[in-house]
């Protein structure tokens, strides 16, 4: 976790409005505790809104004033998973049209030992 912590924060670090942090536990009593009253979730396929749709509505059932917001990603990376992302970076493939800099580097140092 911490490592994808600290290449999330390298990658957005010049963009004043993110922050990144991780937590244990649902994420809607996490939402509670910062006081944030949405849930921003990136969709993909019809897949991913399935099970984030029923996450949705279990997460308004705990706690009513807390919404969830879907997102579709840009067609282009619609395919795009972090599974595939590890095993191009497996098997040396390049990862340059999928992820940020930094991020291939630390893959390929990974999974070079």
């Amino acid at each position: 976790v911490e490592e994808r912590v600290e290449l999330l924060k390298a990658v957005t670090y010049d963009i004043s409005n993110v922050e990144i942090d991780y937590f244990d536990g649902l994420l809607v009593d996490y939402a509670k505790k910062v006081n944030a009253n949405a849930i921003i979730k990136g969709l993909r396929m019809v897949s991913d809104f399935e099970y984030e749709f029923q996450m949705a509505l279990i997460n308004k059932k705990l706690n009513p004033s807390v919404e969830t917001i879907f997102l579709m990603t840009n067609a282009k990376y619609g395919y795009l998973s972090s599974s595939v992302v590890k095993e191009i970076a497996q098997f040396g493939g390049c990862l340059a049209e999928f992820v940020p800099d930094i991020v291939a580097q630390k893959l390929k140092e990974k999974f070079s030992r």
